[in-house]
Parts: structure tokens; C-alpha cells; sequence
């Protein structure tokens, strides 16, 4: 039986005519926003080592100050993703998407030429605030732009700008660092945010919300420093090896704190940024928790698995980002075909079966040596991105399906918004795992060393590597010691976010909801192509 139709819904076009006829154009020049603010992360991702590397070469960071120049970026992005999209809403989605890209350019050139790694970091921390702007803009001025019929084309193009992104974003920063100083994956963006400026000022129409919801900056200013704090408190125990600290306790016990409060203060409010009621559903609560785990292993995995291609193994910024390619094509190829083994086997088993994968793939990590094959390591990192495509586009469906459709937008907001914190955790978990591993394998072979170097050189094995340079002949001593230390905490730390992949593969199959039925199915994928990326 047919539906009735709804009387509410337009009968004509609702775009006018004269931006309808530019819409690909538009497209285009909101690809070129998004590619930049995502590349910038995958840019980077190649980049950490040669940051690490003391000057004039790099800035000499620490480990926790790499993984601070990496979550800076996040957590206001993740922090900020829901105000941005109210503000919009509110003055203009146009006006909003040109101050984002503007914010962004800025920082990005602050970053290129940054004299101390503390620099560094404040400097990415204005390029998330302007990346916060800029990614729920886009989907925004798309959904205006294109009629019903095509916005399910355009979002699968817009999406497919992320996979595009985290393609050639590795190997874009290795031929910059092949040719040209480590600021070069900074400044690069600035040309490209002007060209998006111009084509922006020209192309695209603007558009607001008639009803805007309010701003909640109490819920926002909690959220930005509960995860500051605890994500400062873990980086901080993985630096010091010592996670009894009282330091340490204080501020994670402080952020956890800080995030009960905007919990509770959530609960309470009117206009919250996130409504957490939506978490008293179990199945919502599990979907969402497989995307957080998702970016937990990935940005993680991504943080060692550079140091490891480049510093145990020798290879070029290039080549690492050309040994990545397999993950970003495995997400390229499977993501579009993975409704397909939904449709066979239900929601249930293809993510379950994706988190498996995945821990598998990080528990494999736990194998490698200085001379395993690099062919095996391509086999994981393709597995890899094979198991987070069957896990991305079913959670995406799921959390369509678990709240009602006029709460579509907020679903995708909070989608990505715990992608970016899953993402960030990730780091800050898994690299200071990563760091006191490390400085426990290491430790007793620094003796040779005077003690004010000692501290220092434990810090991770670029610092370890640097300081047996200055050494020259009475350094060499330390080179096979810190190898096998990195490879020693490589191994702890793969088996630790395994670990955690299975805590994730048992809630999604205890939780998420087997194959859908055909009606409720539809619903949720026509819901998915209206609002998800």
C-alpha cells in the first residue's frame, strides 16, 4: 500500500533556480574545504618524526608534546563541532564557513614557521577552532543547495572527500619533507584556503536555520576542559612512567570530574549542546561506541606505526605515507559494498565481525620486527581498513534507526563528534602505553649517559637516537638498545588497544540489533543519505 503523501512537504524545487544551476560547482568548493581541514591530520601524521628530530631539522618535541600537537587540533574541533553548527545555524552558514576556513588559513601559517613545540601546539589548537566551523558547514550548505532527490549523490561524493583525504594526505606530507622543512605541511594549506575564500565569496549562497536552537557556552566550556584534563593526565602519566603520581591522579581524576559535571548539567538543561538522554538507549550507546573505538585504534595505531616505519625500519616520510596507502584504500573499496553484507548478515554480525578484525590486526602488530617483510605489514594495515569500513557504514545506519527522525541531525553531530574524542583518546591512551613501555625497556641501558641526559633520552626512541648522535662513537651503544625497546613497547601497546578492540567487539554483539526488516531498513538508509557523511 502506497503512503499517503505528506501534506507538509514542498510539491516544486526549493532551490532556486540560479543556484541549482551552479550545485556542482558549490560541490566542488566544499570538497576543497573539507579535504584541507582532514588532510591536515593525515599530513601530519607522516610529519611527527621529523618534529621530533632536534633542530635545525625539527623542534625536538617530546612524545607527549607530539601527541599535545595532534589532540590540540582535536579536542576543540571535537569540543567545539556542536556550537558551530548552532552558530550556522544562527548568522549564517556562509558567514560561518568563510570565518572557519579564514581561522584555519591563520593558523596554519602561525604553525609553519613555530619556534618551540609549545608554539606548535597552541597554534594547532586555532586551526581545530577553525576546523570546528568549517565541518558541519559544509554538509549544511550542501543540504540547501541540492533538491531531495540528488542529496543522496552529493553526500556520497562529500564523504568520499574524507577517504580521498586520508589517501593522499600521508603521501603529500612525504613529498613536502622529501623537498622542503618540516613547517611545509603547515603552509601548504594557506594557498588552498585562499583559492577556497575566493571560490566561496563567488559560488556559494548563504543560508541559516529560521528556528536556531540557543547556545549552551556553560556545556561547552565543561566538555572543552573535562577532556583536556583527562586527556592531559594520561599523556602526562605515559611521560612521567608513572601513573601513581599524584600529578597524574589529580588532573585525570579532575577531568573525569569536570565531565560529570557537563553530564549532569546536560541532564538539566533546556538547550543542551548534547542531549545525553539519547544514551539511555542501548543500542544508540553501542553504536556510538563502536565509531569512538574505531578512531581510537586508528589514530593510535597511525601515531606508532610511524615511528616504527621510519625510525626502526629507515624509510622515507614518503615512502611511510605510500606503505599507509592499503588502509585508506581498503575504507575506499569495502565502505560502498558493506550494505551489502549487512543485508546478508545483519548489523550485528558485520560489525562484530569488524572489531574482530581489527583486534586481530593490532594484536598482529605485536609480531613485527626490524626485518619482518614490509609486505606483511601492508596485508595488516589493508585488513585493517577492510574492518573499519564494515564497521563505519552499518554504526552510521544504526544510529539513524535508534532515534526519531526529526533527531537525525543531532545523531550525526554526536557521530562526529565522538569520532574526533575516540580519536584523541586514542592517542593519549595508546601513546603513553606506548611512552612508559618504552622508557621501562630503555631505562637500564642509559646509564653510559650523564644524568642530566638521562630523563631526556628516555623519552621515546627518536630521543634516545638523538642524544647517541650527539654522543658520536660513545652513542652508539644505545642505538640496538633503543630498537629493541621501541619494539618491545610497540608490542605492549599493540596488545593493549587489541585488548580494547574486544571490549568493543563484545558490546556492538551484545547490543546492536541483528538484520533490520525491509521498511525499517529503507528508513534508515534514505535517513542516513539525508544527514550522515
Amino acid at each position: 500500500m502506497t503512503p499517503p503523501a505528506d501534506p507538509a512537504a514542498p510539491t516544486g524545487p526549493r532551490v532556486p533556480e540560479a543556484v541549482h544551476r551552479r550545485r556542482w560547482a558549490i560541490l566542488g568548493v566544499l570538497m576543497l574545504s573539507l579535504l584541507i581541514v582532514v588532510l591536515d591530520n593525515s599530513i601530519l601524521n607522516v610529519a611527527i618524526k621529523t618534529i621530533s628530530t632536534p633542530a635545525p631539522t625539527g623542534l625536538g618535541a617530546t612524545q607527549s608534546e607530539l601527541e599535545w600537537a595532534i589532540n590540540a587540533y582535536t579536542l576543540v574541533f571535537a569540543g567545539l563541532l556542536f556550537t558551530a553548527g548552532l552558530l550556522g545555524d544562527r548568522l549564517g552558514r556562509k558567514k560561518v564557513l568563510i570565518g572557519g576556513l579564514a581561522v584555519f588559513g591563520l593558523g596554519s601559517a602561525l604553525a609553519a614557521f613555530s619556534g618551540s613545540p609549545g608554539e606548535l601546539i597552541t597554534f594547532r589548537a586555532v586551526m581545530g577552532l577553525g576546523a570546528a566551523f568549517v565541518m558541519p558547514a559544509t554538509l549544511a550548505v550542501l543540504m540547501n543547495v541540492f533538491e531531495r532527490e540528488e542529496q543522496a549523490k552529493a553526500i556520497g561524493i562529500w564523504a568520499g572527500g574524507v577517504g580521498l583525504a586520508v589517501a593522499i594526505g600521508p603521501i603529500t606530507g612525504g613529498v613536502l619533507l622529501d623537498h622542503f622543512w618540516w613547517g611545509s605541511v603547515f603552509l601548504v594549506n594557506v594557498p588552498i584556503v585562499v583559492l577556497g575564500l575566493v571560490l566561496m565569496l563567488w559560488l556559494v549562497p548563504d543560508s541559516r536555520d529560521p528556528h536556531p536552537g540557543r547556545i549552551d557556552p556553560v556545556g561547552v566550556v565543561l566538555s572543552v576542559v573535562g577532556l583536556v584534563l583527562l586527556v592531559y593526565g594520561i599523556i602526562k602519566g605515559g611521560q612521567l612512567a608513572d601513573f601513581t603520581d599524584v600529578t597524574v591522579l589529580a588532573t585525570i581524576g579532575a577531568g573525569l570530574a569536570v565531565l560529570v559535571a557537563f553530564v549532569v548539567f546536560e541532564k538539566r538543561s533546556d538547550h543542551p549542546s548534547i542531549d545525553v538522554t539519547y544514551f539511555k538507549d542501548k543500542v544508540f550507546s553501542a553504536a556510538i561506541a563502536a565509531i569512538a573505538l574505531v578512531f581510537f585504534a586508528l589514530m593510535g595505531v597511525t601515531f606508532f606505526a610511524v615511528f616504527y616505519t621510519q625510525s626502526v625500519r629507515g624509510y622515507s616520510p614518503l615512502q611511510t605515507g605510500l606503505l599507509m596507502l592499503p588502509l585508506a584504500a581498503a575504507q575506499l573499496i569495502f565502505a560502498p559494498r558493506a550494505r551489502l553484507v549487512v543485508d546478508r548478515f545483519g548489523n550485528r554480525v558485520t560489525t562484530t565481525a569488524g572489531m574482530v578484525v581489527i583486534a586481530a590486526m593490532l594484536a598482529a602488530f605485536a609480531t613485527l620486527d626490524a626485518d619482518t617483510p614490509i609486505w606483511i605489514l601492508e596485508v595488516i594495515f589493508f585488513l585493517m581498513g577492510a574492518g573499519m569500513a564494515h564497521i563505519m557504514t552499518p554504526v552510521s545506519v544504526v544510529i539513524m534507526q535508534a532515534l526519531p527522525r526529526e533527531k537525525a541531525g543531532s545523531a550525526s553531530a554526536l557521530s562526529n563528534t565522538f569520532r574526533q574524542v575516540g580519536g584523541a583518546l586514542g592517542i593519549a591512551v595508546l601513546g603513553s602505553v606506548l611512552s612508559t613501555a618504552y622508557r621501562t625497556g630503555i631505562e637500564d641501558k642509559l646509564g653510559v649517559l650523564p644524568p642530566a641526559l638521562r630523563h631526556t633520552a628516555g623519552e621515546s626512541i627518536e630521543a634516545t637516537l638523538g642524544v647517541a648522535d650527539k654522543l658520536g662513537p660513545r652513542g652508539e651503544s644505545l642505538i640496538t638498545p633503543a630498537y629493541d625497546a621501541f619494539l618491545h613497547a610497540m608490542h605492549t601497546t599493540a596488545l593493549w588497544g587489541a585488548g580494547i578492540a574486544l571490549i568493543g567487539a563484545v558490546v556492538v554483539a551484545l547490543f546492536l540489533p541483528g538484520r533490520p526488516s525491509a521498511p525499517r531498513q529503507e528508513e534508515g538508509e534514505k535517513e542516513l543519505s539525508r544527514t550522515e557523511a
